[in-house]
């Protein structure tokens, strides 16, 4: 229904309905026989009146065009602000309570969060190449799963061990490039390891961490651990292998 057309005749009518009221004044007083100076001041006033009314009535119909002109933008607006909702709620269901690392709890609103991804660029820069990938698991993934492989695991679970696997590799490449200088003894001989692992064609560019490094709250060598990685295998978030004495996770993308 067009509102803009029913004012127009709204108007149309109400001006009609004085001008008639003029006619009727103008009738009533030459029967009176008031005299015309009177006559004249007295429509004089109603003219007056008349125009300060047809002045407002004015500004409320250039208004009322406005805001219709206004609607359809404001509803596009409405749709894409519901359309941004359901994004960020899609957004909020499949990430973990932790992002992007080390005990650091999600706060989209907060410095926090983009301080550790500004440090993740810093990382991809120094190194040449992009920071461990986390390819989260979603609702509908976890929901694919049979009931004997998905056994007591959730969405959080799953998704705070691939946070604590990015971890895992991101320390790995930093052992890679620290100058061996700053490496205790201990570390040495784990280091020419990982060098020798990482020159390997099915490793190379690639974030990976081992076997050994499962030492989160979550990814740890038990039972719960061995369930996440055998889902993660499945999911192809991970290859794994085997070299000398050493299981290789290599973090894929997405």
């Amino acid at each position: 229904m067009d509102t803009r057309g029913g004012g127009d005749v709204t108007l149309e009518l109400l001006m009609s309905v004085f001008s008639r009221r003029i006619v009727d004044l103008q009738k009533l007083i030459l029967i009176r026989g008031v005299p015309s100076a009177t006559q004249g001041t007295e429509l004089g006033e109603v003219d007056r009146a008349l125009r300060t009314l047809d002045h407002y009535l004015s500004n409320i119909k250039a208004y009322l065009q406005r805001e219709a002109e206004a609607l359809p933008k404001a509803k596009a607006l409405i749709e894409l602000s519901i359309q941004q909702q359901q994004t960020l709620q899609q957004i909020s269901t499949n990430l973990p309570a932790r992002l992007p690392g080390n005990d650091c709890h999600v706060d989209l609103s907060g410095p926090r969060f983009f301080a550790n991804w500004t440090f993740v660029i810093l990382v991809q820069e120094k190194k040449g190449k992009g920071p461990p990938p986390r390819w989260y698991i979603n609702v509908d993934e976890l929901s694919s799963l049979s009931s004997y492989m998905r056994g007591r695991l959730t969405l959080e679970k799953l998704n705070t061990a691939i946070d604590e696997m990015a971890t895992f590799a991101l320390a790995n490449a930093r052992l890679l490039v620290a100058p061996r200088k700053k490496l205790g003894e201990d570390l040495a001989e784990k280091v020419l390891e990982l060098r020798d692992i990482a020159a390997l064609e099915s490793v190379k560019g690639k974030h990976f961490f081992l076997e050994t490094d499962m030492r989160g709250p979550t990814l740890k060598l038990d039972n719960t651990g061995k369930a996440i990685l055998t889902v993660f295998r499945h999911l192809g978030r991970i290859n794994e292998f085997r070299t000398g004495r050493q299981r290789v996770l290599v973090l894929l993308k997405a």
